[in-house]
């Protein structure tokens, strides 16, 4: 007898789209059949009649407060259990956090990341892993060759900064120089890892705070001006060029200009594995909302840019020059968010996890009549590529894991707190949406079904990675 059958709904598979049966065993998906071709009764049947089914979201891009761990803006932000929460309730099933890897006392890189991961044990509704972060005072000659033990041990992205945050006293040094990502770099190409970049020109970056404090633009929606486009553009390219040259795989995360997605574009065009993420936020809402009395609950860093460079995001999107769709979460409140009133203090982050499937379904597909094989790439099956869960991740399909989201097209409405599940704000709050999850099965488990909630904070599962080795040496689509 099988565990779950899904029925009757439009289900989103890896070879297109169509009406299936989905059955289910154990904590995997054991067929993808014809309606009525199952010949085996079902301890449990959900009818998804009218209803698109697809694989349980994949976000790529979080940022977990634990009370252990200096918060830079005050009060600690969302932990493990309450992020996973909003996640799990919006469909999203698996999320990667960063961990730092290296340490000032040059300790072992992969023991820093296992003390991360400890940290989430007991406290994860979903699943999860951790990009492994290097900062740059501490990586050395020493650590760089350690990659290849994070990425043999599961862990094969490798976070990176090319500027530090803005000049407040105590904040931490976070930038590498170019020949520490050439030295890293050459580690992933050879061992089969990819290099995440946050990716911004220290040297304009720095003289533009210099520049605003003089000229006294100091409210936090001077920003775009500081983290600028330009900033973007030379950063981005400079990296590109490294990962060109030393041949290893490399994206981009919450590309905000469209100067970003053009050179992303570029060497993508030439055949190299590089890839682009965008964040919801950038993609929902542009500089002029930094205006608002409160438009502090817009920021993330870098910044939000003009009503051109946001559209130039979604065009990105759906070409296939940018292929994941993030959020950069960090779980606030509003207080927390809004506190912060100046360039230098702005609060980065946004709380945006739970809504991202159903806003963009919403927008994508449904205003921008983006395909459902392209809205499952950009939240589920291209991270699951890019990062190394695919296709246990990522596909619905035999032998992927059975975590499943089905959207309910029917379902229109203004989105209020009463629908969501973290914090006290939410920059979406208002917005119209068409389309939201309404049942999230994780490994097999009906977690969420039509607003009944059966899970734990046991079930979520560290999940070794690996990324195939045909995603290190082109382009995915």
């Amino acid at each position: 007898m099988l565990d779950l059958v899904i029925k009757g709904g439009r289900v989103v598979t890896p070879t297109g789209v169509g009406e299936w049966d989905v059955a289910v065993q154990g904590e995997r998906i054991v067929g993808v059949m014809l309606p009525g071709s199952l010949n085996e009764d079902a301890q449990k049947t959900i009818d998804a009649t009218g209803k698109i089914v697809v694989p349980g979201g994949i976000e790529a891009h979080t940022h977990v407060g634990f009370p252990h761990r200096d918060q830079i803006w005050g009060n600690v932000t969302a932990g493990p259990e309450d992020l996973s929460l909003a996640a799990l309730w919006g469909g999203t099933t698996t999320m990667m956090d960063f961990a730092i890897a290296t340490q000032p006392d040059g300790g072992d890189v992969l023991e820093a990341v296992h003390r991360h991961t400890d940290l989430f044990k007991d406290r994860m509704y979903i699943d999860y892993s951790v990009h492994c972060s290097f900062h740059g005072p501490s990586t050395t000659t020493r650590n760089i060759p350690q990659i290849k033990d994070l990425i043999s041990a599961g862990f094969p992205s490798i976070k990176v900064y090319t500027t530090n945050h803005a000049p407040r006293p105590n904040r931490p040094i976070t930038m590498i120089s170019t020949g520490q990502l050439v030295s890293i770099m050459e580690q992933t190409a050879q061992h089969g890892g990819i290099v995440a970049i946050h990716a911004e020109d220290d040297e304009i970056v720095q003289w533009n705070y210099e520049v605003a404090r003089e000229k006294e633009e100091w409210a936090w929606y001077y920003l775009p001006e500081i983290r600028s486009n330009l900033s973007e553009d030379l950063a981005v390219r400079r990296t590109i060029r490294v990962a060109e040259h030393t041949g290893s795989a490399m994206y981009i995360v919450h590309t905000s200009a469209k100067e970003g997605v053009n050179a992303i574009a570029e060497s993508r065009s030439k055949g190299f594995p590089v890839d682009g993420e965008t964040i919801l936020l950038y993609c929902s809402f542009n500089s002029e909302n930094y205006k608002e009395p409160d438009g502090m609950k817009y920021h993330t860093y870098p910044s939000t840019k003009s009503e051109g460079d946001r559209l130039r995001l979604w065009d990105g999107l759906m070409r296939g020059d940018l292929n994941i769709l993030a959020t950069d979460a960090i779980g606030t409140s509003y207080e927390d968010k809004t506190r912060g009133r100046t360039v230098v203090d702005v609060q980065g982050g946004n709380i945006g996890i739970e809504i991202r499937m159903a806003v963009a379904y919403s927008e994508a597909v449904v205003q921008q009549g983006m395909s459902l094989e392209r809205y499952v790439a950009i939240t589920s099956a291209n991270p699951a590529k890019l990062l190394g869960f695919y296709p246990r991740k990522g596909a619905i399909a035999p032998g992927s894991d059975a975590d499943i989201t089905i959207i309910d097209p029917s379902v229109k409405k203004t989105l209020t707190m009463k629908d969501l599940h973290l914090g006290d704000y939410n920059p979406w709050e208002g917005w119209p949406v068409e389309g939201w999850p309404t049942v999230v099965t994780l490994r097999g488990k009906v977690m969420v079904e039509n607003g009944a909630f059966m899970g734990s904070p046991a079930d979520g599962r560290l999940i070794p990675r690996k990324i195939d080795p045909s995603v290190l040496k082109r382009p995915i689509v």
